[in-house]
């Protein structure tokens, strides 16, 4: 991993020549990602995420916490105890200038550092599953980091919106695997990362997945084609 988006979290903190990410799927073209987006405080943040902070509590984990704007108000304003967790090394280098009082590099399937009354995914939370043959590895995972009454906030988007339809209202999905499993490609500076597996779930799915593993699910708050969902122990 060359480690581009946390580069680019690094240069624009250091204002060191920061340059927009460029990012792309393989059912969509290059798309910018302004790195200044990652360091947006509570009121520019969406709906989904502002409602997942103010449903947190207790001892929290932010997984995937990037920037750690998540980390920074949940500390800060909220006076709460969270851990900000990313597997890249920048960009947690940057949660600790930033005041974040621990943040960790590394993945989550290797995190064992105690257990949480609220674990946060957000921003396409379901993307760090990778695959539909993932799941029940990152939720047996994430069941292991769960207080016995805690909650996981978790959000994803269902992006049957993306494919084409034909006269009749049907849609084009591809035949093989299912829709929402995406290589992500992330670009900066004129290099680029090697393809990921990026998983974006529609509810029901992710519904399914979820009770398979023990887990009672809700959704919470529903943004056209995105939601919030909160999983808790059965």
């Amino acid at each position: 991993m060359k480690d581009l988006m946390g580069k680019a979290i690094w240069d624009y903190y250091h204002n060191d020549n920061p340059e927009d990410l460029q990012t792309e799927t393989s059912i969509s073209e290059l798309d910018e990602l302004p790195v200044e987006y990652l360091f947006r405080d509570f009121e520019e943040m969406n709906d989904l995420e502002q409602k997942a902070l103010e449903l947190a509590h207790g001892k929290i984990l932010d997984i995937g916490a990037g920037a750690g704007s998540h980390t920074l108000y949940l500390q800060n304003e909220r006076n709460l105890d969270v851990v900000a967790l990313d597997i890249s090394p920048k960009s947690v280098e940057v949660c600790k200038l930033r005041g974040i009082k621990n943040a960790v590099c590394k993945n989550m399937l290797d995190f064992a550092e105690g257990t949480f009354d609220t674990v946060l995914l957000l921003m396409n939370g379901t993307g760090i599953f990778g695959s539909l043959a993932e799941i029940d590895t990152y939720l047996q995972k994430l069941r292991s980091l769960l207080n016995d009454n805690g909650q996981i906030l978790i959000d994803s988007t269902d992006i049957l919106y993306m494919f084409d339809r034909d006269e009749d209202g049907g849609i084009y999905i591809p035949a093989e695997g299912y829709y929402g499993e995406l290589d992500y490609v992330v670009h900066y500076k004129e290099e680029s990362e090697e393809p990921i597996k990026w998983l974006y779930l529609d509810f029901q799915t992710l519904k399914n997945a979820a009770e398979n593993n023990g887990f009672a699910i809700e959704k919470v708050m529903q943004d056209e084609d995105a939601y919030l969902a909160r999983l808790t122990k059965k």
